[in-house]
């Protein structure tokens, strides 16, 4: 069974690698052209554009939750490791970095993204830069995120009165 019986959209067709210019479809050469202008306009302003690989969002996903005493940031690197990844805190905004290195390049046809990213969230002022923790296991990265302790306080219901 030939590869190309694998793909739904291309059983009849070719199988073109990624980037190549041997498709001359006036669409896909569009979208090219616009995906590298908006690439090029917004790399001067650090907006940080998520991969063309079909994923949605913005990518490594996080997830952030917070508690009176801390917060706590789970982002997903599946096939990666630690030595991989890099995390900066800096005025309040968390930062992953890192490069998921792709396992070969001689792939007829690949959806699995590789490169570098980099991921920055908002934590806050009131973090605690020496009480950070972090684990990865299984190609999660937990983060958590100890609040100082002038910044943990209870929170006051105040009742509102009819005028």
């Amino acid at each position: 069974m030939a590869l190309t019986n694998l793909i739904p959209w291309g059983r009849n067709q070719s199988v073109t690698a990624p980037g190549s210019h041997e498709n001359n479809d006036p669409f896909v050469a569009l979208s090219r052209d616009m995906n590298r202008l908006l690439d090029d306009f917004t790399r001067g302003f650090g907006v940080s554009i998520p991969p063309r690989s079909g994923l949605s969002g913005t990518w490594p996903h996080v997830e952030v939750s917070e508690t009176d005493k801390d917060v706590t940031v789970v982002a997903e690197l599946p096939g990666m490791d630690e030595k991989e990844v890099e995390v900066l805190l800096q005025d309040g905004v968390l930062t992953l970095k890192g490069e998921k290195k792709s396992d070969s390049n001689t792939s007829a046809y690949r959806e699995r993204w590789h490169g570098q990213f980099q991921r920055s969230v908002q934590v806050g002022s009131d973090i605690d830069p020496e009480q950070v923790n972090a684990s990865f296991k299984n190609g999660v990265l937990t983060l958590t995120l100890a609040k100082r302790p002038e910044t943990q306080r209870s929170v006051k219901r105040i009742p509102i009165n009819n005028a």
